[in-house]
């Protein structure tokens, strides 16, 4: 019978061992068991650019990279970067999120006719007039997504 397990991956599979250690140290102070593809994912989105990807983009980043991941476990690894504060997660409508890797309070425009994303400075719009939250609760954070078409 046929070992289907991968194996292990090294520092040479994805990057510079320096990269590696960033990656492991990051999911580390996030709480984050340092998994081989939690690290090879975090090496890929956190190349020192802020960044917008989707679970499918990074998907087919990792197979460029002869990376031996499904798009489920991208999915999970997303998420749970997202619940660890590494990343932020941009709803653009439903059924469709991209993850932001600058996790600072700001806003975005969204460009319907080719799905790119761009980050608005958080102190370039100003939200006033929120209501009160219901009671018990609070405010989190607001997102504004501006949509944009072309020009015609």
């Amino acid at each position: 019978m046929t070992d289907l397990t991968p194996a292990p991956l090294t520092a040479e599979d994805f990057g510079s061992e320096a990269m590696a250690i960033q990656a492991t140290d990051r999911l580390a102070r996030a709480g984050l068991r340092p998994t081989r593809q939690r690290v090879a994912l975090a090496k890929l989105l956190f190349d020192g650019h802020d960044r917008h990807v989707t679970a499918e983009q990074l998907h087919g980043e990792a197979s460029t990279a002869d990376m031996r991941v499904s798009l489920a476990t991208v999915y999970n690894t997303l998420h749970q970067f997202t619940e660890a504060g590494l990343l932020r997660e941009v709803v653009v409508e439903a059924g469709r999120s991209y993850f932001d890797t600058n996790v600072s309070d700001h806003h975005h425009f969204f460009f319907e006719g080719n799905g790119h994303l761009i980050d608005i400075p958080g102190d370039a719009l100003a939200v006033s007039g929120l209501p009160d939250a219901p009671a018990g609760t609070r405010v989190a954070r607001v997102d504004v997504i501006i949509r944009l078409s072309d020009g015609n």
